[in-house]
């Protein structure tokens, strides 16, 4: 049995259509503010692997808030790292992109330096070092862009704002790989089974190709759903928010296809069966 981290999630909940027979632990059964209960979750249900789906997601949020986010992305999945080290179990982790600073134009590597911009990004990069530290089977899968039909995410927020705008103003600097939440469970799958058959793990970038601006992406959105709004590119400069954002955040996934076999997903074609599922 694999159990979970997390339920309503758009990866958790990619991952219950892909594996319903996983034990998927809510907020109200493991929450990740509380450490030692997700320890002890672990060691209760002694699953054959754990997935952590689950974090504190709030970007901005994180910069007035950043014990809470510590306590959630950094400390709880230490503690969840060192269960499973304990009881032989491995756990695949998703991180981040926020993790680097998103200098250059280059896509960054598992190994280049980290330097996270804020306290989302900072508290990400602790729950990696502690799971590096725990001495467990793991491997961290960093990510970036998520979307879905589930949950918060870009796609729908720009399917939500093009029902009462014909005009966007979209950010046009940063620069990433849209990755479908889908594609993200299937490999969370394939890197269990990996890890469980005794592969080494380590740290993987894991993204949709090709890299894109957020201003493409939300072209893309609206060619796919079939509305008719204008769209113009502005400088991130012209959109402050309270935690900066890369502007560089392209993945090089080169590793994970050449250790694990699993190659970048392309994410044009989730993109518009998400928005027919959307819009139907």
């Amino acid at each position: 049995m694999i159990l979970v981290f997390g339920k309503t999630g758009q990866v958790a909940h990619a991952l219950q259509a892909r594996a319903p027979e996983a034990r998927y632990l809510s907020r109200e059964q493991a929450d990740l503010s509380d450490p030692e209960a997700c320890a002890e979750a672990i060691h209760t249900a002694r699953p054959a692997a754990v997935i952590n789906a689950a974090a504190y997601t709030n970007v901005d949020g994180a910069e007035s808030e950043a014990d809470s986010a510590q306590l959630t992305n950094g400390t709880s999945p230490g503690a969840i790292a060192r269960a499973c080290a304990t009881l032989s179990i491995p756990l695949v982790h998703i991180s981040t992109d926020y993790v680097f600073d998103g200098s250059g134009e280059a896509p960054w590597t598992p190994g280049d330096a980290t330097a996270p911009l804020g306290a989302y990004g900072r508290s990400k990069l602790a729950g990696e070092e502690a799971i590096r530290a725990s001495g467990c089977a793991h491997v961290i899968l960093r990510t970036s862009w998520v979307f879905s039909a589930h949950g918060a995410n870009f796609v729908k927020t720009m399917l939500r704002l093009s029902k009462s705008h014909d005009s966007l103003r979209i950010v046009t600097d940063q620069i990433g790989g849209p990755t479908p939440a889908g594609a993200i469970a299937e490999t969370c799958l394939r890197l269990v089974e990996a890890l469980r058959d005794g592969q080494e793990g380590g740290t993987y970038h894991y993204a949709g190709a090709p890299a894109i601006s957020w201003e493409c992406f939300a072209r893309e959105t609206f060619m796919a759903a079939g509305h008719d709004v204008e769209v113009t590119g502005i400088p991130t400069s012209d959109y402050p928010t309270p935690a900066r954002r890369p502007l560089n955040s392209r993945l090089d996934c080169t590793a994970l296809e050449t250790d694990f076999g699993i190659p970048q997903p392309a994410w044009k074609p989730a993109l518009i069966q998400i928005v027919k599922e959307l819009i139907s």
